[in-house]
């Protein structure tokens, strides 16, 4: 089995695919109304737990957190929080399951699934849109205006992350 993760403080969304590529699930964890630092390590370490019990995780792919600065962006105290965030998941995972994450930026996932993403678009929305389109399994609930539940954008994200890391490896493999 293959986890693939996009973490976040917010929302970090959790996928899980089989060797042969296959959707097993995918979810969010939820702590945006959770202000501890640490306590939201614990929710994610305690999330872990849980996958290891229930799969024989082989491989783990993480994104990459942002390393630069944009226009209308995160700020630096953000930006050093979500690396520590990472960095402390991605420790977890190597204790929980005796594997190195492997680290892949958000756009080398894109371009090896073959995402593109024009400038000035909603990345999120295409993000989402080419996950639907992919994955049958992949369900969203909307809200009563009839956008997508924010996090489902994570859920998609992790997918995207966790399918790219699939091709990164049956390259290698192969």
């Amino acid at each position: 089995m293959l986890l693939g993760l996009d973490v976040s403080t917010s929302v970090t969304g959790f996928t899980v695919i089989d060797e042969s590529g296959k959707l097993v699930e995918t979810f969010p964890v939820i702590m945006k109304n959770e202000k501890r630092f640490f306590k939201k390590c614990a929710r994610i370490k305690d999330t872990l737990t849980v996958l290891a019990e229930r799969y024989d995780i082989k491989l783990v792919y993480i994104e990459e957190p942002f390393t630069f600065f944009k226009s209308g962006g995160s700020s630096a105290k953000t930006m050093a929080k979500l690396q520590s965030f990472n960095g402390i998941v991605s420790w977890i995972c190597l204790e929980m399951f005796g594997i190195e994450p492997v680290h892949i930026s958000s756009a080398k996932a894109r371009s090896t699934l073959g995402i593109k993403i024009p400038r000035g678009s909603n990345t999120k929305k295409l993000i989402l849109d080419h996950v639907l389109d992919k994955e049958p399994c992949f369900e969203v609930q909307y809200t009563r205006h009839g956008n997508p539940k924010q996090h489902y954008y994570d859920m998609a994200d992790s997918w995207v992350i966790a399918k790219a890391g699939y091709s990164i490896w049956k390259k290698q493999t192969s």
